[in-house]
């Protein structure tokens, strides 16, 4: 059952060369998102893989602006938990913390609610792809500040060859499909 689900995900990621600039090969969820029986093996996959790594032990999904928003509430629905949000800069409303980051072009900011989450809780980060990892080493750093623990990361593609992984260790880094 497992493999035909993974088939039906891998399925509905498309690619698109030169985008958004040359020499890039973007991997596209559109068509995921776009069928729900798709979308469903995903957070099937994904919520099947949490319970058998961490059975009831996480507190809260974290969804990662902004295509984590996509996977974290329905995925945090799937196991019967909450989903917090980190957001980009002045989009969350009220006392917030904060974490920057470099990208390949500059600069970002991640926020979170201040009482988003209490010191001790169990979390498991969640976002659509991984590539270099610095958006997702951010989001460790930032619950870090909050004193959270971040159990794992996890999302539905990794692109091994930008090796986003290595920066989360020693967080455990989990993804549906690897592409080079």
């Amino acid at each position: 059952m497992a493999d035909s689900e993974l088939q039906l995900v891998a399925r509905r990621i498309r690619s698109f060369p030169d985008f958004p600039v040359p020499g890039v090969l973007f991997r596209d969820i559109s068509p995921l998102l776009k069928d729900p029986d798709s979308f469903r093996a995903s957070i099937s996959l994904l919520a099947n893989h949490l319970r058998k790594t961490h059975g009831g032990k996480i507190d809260y999904i974290v969804g990662l602006d902004s295509r984590g928003f996509l996977f974290g509430p329905s995925l945090a629905q799937e196991l019967g938990l909450g989903c917090v949000l980190i957001r980009k800069r002045g989009k969350l409303p009220g006392p917030t913390v904060s974490a920057s980051y470099t990208l390949e072009y500059g600069k970002a900011e991640l926020e979170i609610q201040r009482d988003a989450l209490e010191p001790g809780q169990k979390v498991v980060v969640v976002d659509d792809l991984l590539a270099t990892g610095g958006t997702m080493r951010a989001a460790c750093n930032l619950l870090g500040q909050l004193q959270a623990e971040v159990l794992e990361c996890v999302s539905l593609v990794e692109l091994t060859s930008l090796k986003g992984r290595e920066k989360l260790a020693p967080v455990p880094f989990f993804s549906l499909l690897q592409f080079e």
